[in-house]
């Protein structure tokens, strides 16, 4: 019996809706995660990118467990001498929760041209509208 892999010609793309409000940060990035590298297929491959598209609502009412809020950080360097820079996530919750978001999802994503790919298919938005209902999503239930 031989192994099956997926080609990339044949990789058939749906779109997924994630409801964030009231769930932890980290469910949701996990599950956004494996959708955008396709893991829940049967036909996953490792060396192709056969992920799904994924929609990530209400960014804003997503919540982080224990003390996180007050005592997690997320750092960032600008390029020069001295240019290390912090920002609180009790802060950055209120002001660019989909930013959160899009860096929880991208640190559970590989850093490589696949998981660069898969970046782009993921779409963040801090209210409950967005601009992908043409699409037909499909909603999933954490």
């Amino acid at each position: 019996m031989s192994t099956y892999l997926q080609k990339a010609e044949s990789v058939e793309r749906k779109w997924y809706v994630i409801d964030a409000a009231g769930k932890p940060l980290g469910r949701v990035a996990t599950v956004a995660a494996d959708l955008l590298r396709g893991k829940n297929k049967v036909t996953y491959t490792p060396n192709v990118d056969c992920g799904d598209h994924v929609v990530i609502i209400n960014c804003d009412k997503a919540v982080l467990t224990g003390k996180k809020l007050e005592q997690k950080f997320h750092y960032h360097h600008t390029g020069w001498i001295g240019g290390m820079k912090s920002v609180n996530y009790k802060t950055l919750m209120a002001h660019n929760s989909d930013k959160a978001m899009m860096l929880a999802v991208k640190g559970m994503i590989p850093s490589n041209t696949i998981g660069a790919k898969a970046l782009t298919r993921l779409r963040v938005y801090k209210g409950a509208e967005h601009k992908n209902a043409a699409q037909k999503p499909e909603i999933i239930e954490l």
